[in-house]
This record gives structure tokens, C-alpha cells and sequence, in this order.
């Protein structure tokens, strides 16, 4: 048995690493505003502020660095986010009801989703994500926002043993860093009230045999990915890990428009993970960044 107090406990300790502790100084240093905000495309926030308090948000803004998903717009700084997230959720979000819902959204980031959500009125939103920097990203966002998320720094294995089970799980660019993909769909299906449901994407390959590439090193530069499914792999390891309905949304390949270097990230972007000569293939040779978005029922 798991003890997830002691997890938490460790892991708080995270808050104190040598490149997170002045930012968590800078967290605390941020006073309370009078403001007003929308959750639309663009997370944003808005009121008056001085131009020191403004100067004061703004460099924590940039402290916070690399924001991956987005965008954020406060007090009139645009963060654009090396993801522009609004498009997938944008593409998900005709499939979903949230009303009085408990939803859960695994690998969170910096809760970007979870703040849209909001808008969908559910019961509860807890969010997943072991990255102390994610959790400092929501945590300037929600400073302004002051919803009652919780953000929970940990993963896909402590869900079987989570204080309760959820109405709706998302588990967005999750499943392909996980070495045991079907031990990862049963620890979230376990998570599952009953009849409830999941919302997954992942990178597929194309094609009607049930295999996956594994590739050798990298793929699209990133090293820890472990599988890239065909969608009827994809089905079959949902189907085997006891989810009895699964059924395809869509299939989408990654561009440029969705995924681009900006100033709010460091390194590189998808543009430079991608083959010069050929952008259907990445620079090790695979099949370019393609994703299936699923829905399943416990």
C-alpha cells in the first residue's frame, strides 16, 4: 500500500530545490489584486496594477520559464506558450460534459485545461503532475485566479490508491513516456467511478496491424518514449485493460500552428525535431508527431 501522505510530504520538499526556492520566494511575495479574468482560448487576467507591481509579475512570468502550455495573457503580457493548447482542447471539447462531475486531468502541467474547465461547472478538478515548476506555474496563475483546484505532485501510479475515483479522467500526451502502457490504462481505469470515463491522446502510427514502433533512442527528439501504437494497438490495450467501450475521436497530425519555438520557452521546439527535407518525418527518420484522440468508458 502506497502512503500518500508520505509522498506528498517528500515531495513538498521539492518546493525548497535550489532553482525552485526563489521562485516560491517570489510566489509569496506577489500581493493580492483586484481582479477580473476569462477562460476562453487565452487564460486571461485582467486589472489594474501599478507599473513596479506590474514589473514585479512580470519578471516572476519570466522566472517561471519554459511555459509549455497556453496561453496566458496577464494584465496584458502575452505568454505564448510553445503549445497553443486552446486547439486540442478546442477539438475535445464538443465529446465532453463536465456539469457536477469529478474530473482529473493526468499530466496537468500548469493546469491550463483545468482552468478551462472551470467554465464547465464540475463538482471537483483535481490535477496530477510531478514537476515542481508546472506546480509553481499554476500556482502564479491560480494567485490571481483563486479557484479551489488542487494540484497533486504525483502520477499515474499513485491513482489506484487516490483518497476517491473520478467521473472523468483526462490523459493528454501522457501515455507515450510510460514504459507499461497497459499497466498505466489499468491504474487509470481502476481510477474510474463506474461508467466513467477517459479521455486519452497519444502518438499513433499509421496503419491496420495491431503493433507499435519502439524506437531505438529518441523520437522526435524526446528520449523517453516507449510506444507508438497503431490505433487498433491503441484500442486493443484500452480493451485489455478492461475499459469495455473505446471508440476513436480523431486523428491529428502536429503542426507547426499547434507546436513552435517562442521567447517564453528554452531550447528547441518542434520545428527543429522534425526532418528539414521532409517535415512527414522527424529527424531520426520515424513517422512525424501524429496523435489519436480517444474515448473511453470503465
Amino acid at each position: 500500500m502506497i502512503a500518500l501522505d508520505q509522498i506528498r510530504k517528500e515531495r513538498q520538499k521539492w518546493m525548497g530545490w535550489k532553482d525552485i526556492a526563489p521562485i516560491r520566494s517570489a510566489l509569496e511575495a506577489l500581493p493580492r489584486y483586484e481582479v477580473t479574468y476569462t477562460l476562453d482560448d487565452v487564460v486571461t487576467i485582467q486589472g489594474i496594477v501599478s507599473d513596479s507591481q506590474l514589473q514585479q509579475i512580470n519578471d516572476l512570468a519570466l522566472m517561471l520559464k519554459p511555459w509549455r502550455k497556453g496561453p496566458f495573457e496577464l494584465f496584458g503580457t502575452f505568454i505564448d506558450t510553445e503549445w497553443n493548447s486552446a486547439i486540442k482542447y478546442n477539438l475535445l471539447q464538443p465529446y465532453f460534459n463536465l456539469e457536477g462531475k469529478v474530473v482529473g486531468d493526468i499530466g496537468c502541467n500548469n493546469g491550463y485545461y483545468m482552468f478551462r474547465f472551470l467554465k464547465e461547472n464540475p463538482t471537483k478538478i483535481v490535477g496530477f503532475d510531478p514537476s515542481a515548476i508546472y506546480k509553481s506555474q499554476f500556482d502564479f496563475i491560480n494567485h490571481f485566479i483563486q479557484s479551489d483546484i488542487a494540484y497533486e505532485l504525483l502520477g499515474i501510479e499513485h491513482l489506484p490508491y487516490y483518497e476517491h475515483t473520478f467521473d472523468t479522467l483526462f490523459c493528454l500526451g501522457v501515455l507515450y513516456h510510460r514504459s507499461d502502457p497497459i499497466g498505466s490504462l489499468k491504474a487509470l481505469k481502476r481510477s474510474l467511478n463506474p461508467e466513467g470515463e477517459l479521455f486519452l491522446d497519444t502518438f499513433i502510427i499509421d496503419g491496420e496491424d495491431d503493433i507499435a514502433l519502439t524506437p531505438k533512442d529518441r523520437y522526435s527528439k524526446i528520449p523517453n518514449i516507449y510506444f507508438i501504437p497503431t490505433v487498433s494497438a491503441l484500442k486493443n490495450w484500452c480493451y485489455r485493460a478492461g475499459f469495455k467501450e473505446v471508440k476513436l475521436l480523431q486523428i491529428k497530425q502536429t503542426t507547426l500552428d499547434e507546436q513552435r519555438k517562442t521567447e517564453w520557452i528554452k531550447g528547441e521546439s518542434l520545428e527543429s525535431f522534425l526532418d528539414p527535407s521532409n517535415q512527414n518525418y522527424t529527424v531520426e527518420g520515424y513517422p512525424a508527431p501524429k496523435r489519436a484522440y480517444i474515448h473511453a468508458i470503465r
